[in-house]
């Protein structure tokens, strides 16, 4: 049963895979982070061969034939036929942040690893003329020209590049952002609904003021302020955070956020994608709308198709200039077990007065 799995995915993604590895072949390795053993460049890997599926923990790229979808398609229906009682599922938008605080109080900061592949997903996050490999700028020119100006009216004021990361957790993303920006003119804003998540941000050895300043914040409360003024961001993050809103909110909190861009700002999203391992593993009864669940930690998940990103962003007014469904295979080699994950990533431009034309969309 499995062979025939194989040959089926080999038949269908052969030719598309020789094309995008030749391409992709031309590209220079990455170190890997804990030596120097060379790895293949982010989304890179392309499995070619069936019999080297086992080969590797991962591979990217990878295209679902039609009767994997329909099995993922039998498989959301089935899970999805018994649903939340209507009465009970109120309690899961309402206790939403009593359910995350209980996570970070049982968890800490061990659950999540930083994301170190953030860069290499959105090198937008880096200031202007900034690269990865370059060194950074000194704060000291800034910092003479301050000498004689007032006190901020607000924390990054003077800031040249101010990055909000919404749903910041306990600095998964934060953290490596912080490292990479250290020493140029750029500032971190995090949010969370979470004061456990907070205080664990603010207790880590390398949560710097001067970079940086978190604090407690809803995003889905209409009224609640933020700590800068509108049109002051020049970069929005939101990781796998959009997921965890009822989907009648999610409209609401894109159009709030986007009104804190600036001109010429973009706002960065990546989150579960349909049909994810995850969202085929479900049980029945946990199913609280179409395609949103509760989890037995009482925590909820979206699960998003590319059309349902694009709807939701280019309504707030912003432009599309990229929207990935990203498909891949993650392997257990111990186990020669099989799991195929999708995500969804879309960057969004907030429009300028003087912009009149769309960004082409970028297509896998």
């Amino acid at each position: 049963m499995f062979s025939l799995y194989l040959q089926q995915m080999h038949s269908s993604q052969c030719h598309y895979a020789a094309k995008l590895a030749k391409g992709l072949s031309k590209l220079c390795l990455r170190k890997n982070s804990t030596g120097n053993k060379p790895v293949a460049p982010l989304g890179s890997r392309i499995l070619t061969n069936p019999n080297d599926i086992y080969k590797h923990n991962m591979w990217d790229h990878v295209q679902w034939t039609e009767e994997d979808t329909e099995f993922a398609r039998l498989k959301t229906e089935e899970n999805s036929s018994e649903r939340v009682p209507l009465n009970e599922q109120v309690i899961f938008d309402r206790d939403a942040d009593k359910m995350w605080e209980k996570f970070y109080e049982m968890h800490h900061n061990k659950f999540f690893k930083n994301r170190k592949w953030l860069f290499a997903e959105f090198p937008e996050l880096l200031p202007l003329g900034q690269s990865r490999t370059t060194q950074p700028t000194s704060r000291l020119s800034l910092e003479k020209h301050q000498d004689n100006i007032q006190p901020a009216s607000y924390p990054g004021e003077y800031a040249t590049f101010r990055i909000l990361e919404v749903g910041c957790g306990v600095g998964n993303s934060v953290f490596p952002i912080l490292k990479t920006i250290k020493g140029t003119d750029a500032f971190v804003y995090c949010c969370d609904f979470s004061l456990k998540a907070i205080e664990l941000v603010k207790a880590h050895p390398d949560y710097d003021t001067s970079m940086c300043h978190s604090f407690v914040h809803d995003i889905c409360e209409e009224a609640a302020p933020f700590p800068f003024p509108l049109r002051s961001v020049d970069a929005i993050l939101a990781v796998f955070v959009l997921s965890s809103i009822h989907p009648e909110r999610m409209q609401g909190v894109v159009n709030r956020l986007s009104t804190y861009l600036k001109h010429g700002g973009i706002f960065l999203f990546r989150d579960y994608g349909r049909y994810d391992l995850s969202q085929l593993r479900f049980k029945k009864g946990r199913c609280l709308s179409e395609n949103f669940y509760s989890r037995g930690d009482g925590t909820c998940v979206y699960y998003f198709t590319k059309e349902e990103v694009h709807n939701l962003f280019t309504n707030a007014g912003l432009e599309e200039i990229q929207n990935l469904e990203d498909r891949r295979l993650q392997v257990n080699r111990g186990k020669k077990v099989v799991m195929r994950r999708v995500w969804v990533k879309m960057n969004v431009l907030h429009k300028s007065i003087s912009v009149s034309f769309l960004v082409p969309i970028v297509q896998m």
